[in-house]
């Protein structure tokens, strides 16, 4: 039977970046926006707040568009501040690169499992699904929804009782799955 894991965020990450302030590397995303507009053209800013002197820093968004080349649904959230857009945005892989940033998704997120029922089968097929894009290691999450050790968890990959296609070390923030043998 295949059992389905969903890794959900419980909250914003944090933003990796330096605060030329007081040098702290932490930033909290405020959820809110700031755009300016230049005649036909706009700018667009997401408002993060240091966590260690609350100074504020701006993340660029758009930078000098055309208006008309803005969808207009992105500007209504824009300008309603809307949560799941700073959700999107921070997401957003060219965002990022952009403003040279980081997510740092430490407690915030959490791992759905279908409850402890499937611990004392001898064979567990699991489909783990990501709600967002958050790096873990999978070798984390396997131990964690089965209440092993990590060290546990590499014992048998390496014993090959943990199967899967996709590559179980290092971080991955896609789907995949995997077969426990016990």
């Amino acid at each position: 039977m295949l059992k389905t894991w969903v890794v959900v965020p419980t909250c914003l990450p944090l933003v990796l970046r330096r605060c030329h302030t007081c040098a702290s590397e932490r930033f909290r995303a405020s959820g809110k926006f700031r755009v300016n507009a230049h005649h036909k053209l706009i700018d667009a800013w997401l408002l993060v707040l240091c966590t260690a002197c609350g100074v504020t820093a701006k993340l660029t968004l758009l930078e000098r568009m055309n208006v008309r080349s803005v969808r207009p649904e992105l500007l209504d959230r824009l300008h309603d501040n809307d949560p799941g857009l700073t959700a999107e945005l921070l997401q957003d892989p060219i965002v990022q690169h952009r403003n040279r940033i980081a997510l740092d998704w430490d407690n915030a997120w959490r791992l759905d499992t279908d409850g402890p029922d499937h611990l004392d089968r001898e064979v567990i097929d699991v489909s783990v699904r990501f709600a967002a894009r958050i790096p873990v290691r999978p070798t984390r999450l396997i131990a964690e929804g089965c209440g092993l050790s990590r060290g546990e968890v590499e014992r048998l990959i390496t014993e090959g009782n943990v199967v899967s296609a996709t590559r179980l070390s290092g971080k991955l923030s896609g789907d995949f799955s995997f077969t426990l043998k016990r």
